[in-house]
């Protein structure tokens, strides 16, 4: 599948790129009252060098940006992809359906349901979107 960035979405790959040495495939860029935030998806291996040392590299990439940073590993199968975008919740399973639209349902247990919905629904909202740009996954959804 083909991703369009727009020239912010390249510079802010740059810049991470840059600041970690670590490998970006996308990211997205969410303006939300209490703070825009920017979900840099990392190359599959390389979350280690994305972070650094203590968050260092990510932190840096935070004050350059002005911008909160969350990092997605990526994945080649689209049942890891999914669960990847949902964490730090521990997802037990992920099915994929195709019976009319394509949608990801994410089996997780009810202690980590917070944390897969996140405050205001945004970390089931960055899965959803990166499940659509990059697997053709029409819909998240919590088993």
């Amino acid at each position: 599948m083909r991703i369009t960035l727009s020239d912010r979405d390249r510079r802010f790959i740059a810049c991470f790129e840059d600041e970690t040495g670590a490998t970006a495939r996308d990211c997205l860029v969410f303006e939300e009252e209490g703070g825009d935030r920017v979900v840099f998806l990392v190359a599959a291996g390389e979350m280690g060098q994305a972070v650094g040392p203590n968050g260092r590299r990510v932190e840096a990439v935070e004050e350059t940006l002005g911008r909160s940073v969350e990092l997605v590993e990526n994945a080649d199968r689209p049942e890891a992809f999914v669960a990847n975008t949902l964490a730090p919740a521990a997802v037990k399973h992920v099915t994929i359906s195709e019976q009319g639209d394509r949608i990801a349902y994410a089996e997780v247990p009810e202690q980590d349901r917070g944390a897969a919905i996140g405050r205001d629904g945004r970390n089931i909202e960055t899965a959803r979107r990166l499940a659509a740009r990059h697997h053709d996954i029409d819909d998240v959804q919590l088993a």
